[in-house]
């Protein structure tokens, strides 16, 4: 079956999350993550020069008010750019589990060999 280049994108991040799984599923449950082209013109607004691969969306709380429902932390991988760093498909797929143990590390506040130690 054909897959775009967009929704093997997609299942490559679903594998490095599924990696995870064993060993963090609770943590996991709360985090949400999406995949998005690039990053918004803001967060490349600053003179870093480095474009981002990935951020993190802090949720919120649930404060009992209907109005304002809770919402799970979020993180969000940036396709384009971890595509141009990557030269084929298994260097692709190390990127990408890289950047979500990163990303799910500073969601969680602690140190990313904590998530994969083989990192």
């Amino acid at each position: 079956m054909y897959r775009t280049r967009a929704e093997q994108f997609d299942d490559i991040v679903l594998d490095a999350v599924a990696r995870l799984e064993p060993r963090w599923e609770s943590e996991l449950s709360s985090v949400e993550f999406a995949v998005q082209e690039v990053p918004e013109a803001e967060e490349l607004a600053d003179d870093a020069g480095e474009i981002p691969l990935a951020r993190v969306i802090p949720g919120t709380p649930d404060r009992g008010d209907p109005n304002h429902p809770a919402t799970p932390v979020r993180i969000v991988i940036y396709r384009r750019p971890l595509l141009a760093r990557a030269e084929n498909d298994d260097e692709l797929g190390d990127l990408v589990f890289e950047v979500v143990v990163e990303e799910l590390a500073r969601a969680l506040g602690i140190d990313p060999d904590s998530i994969d130690p083989e990192e």
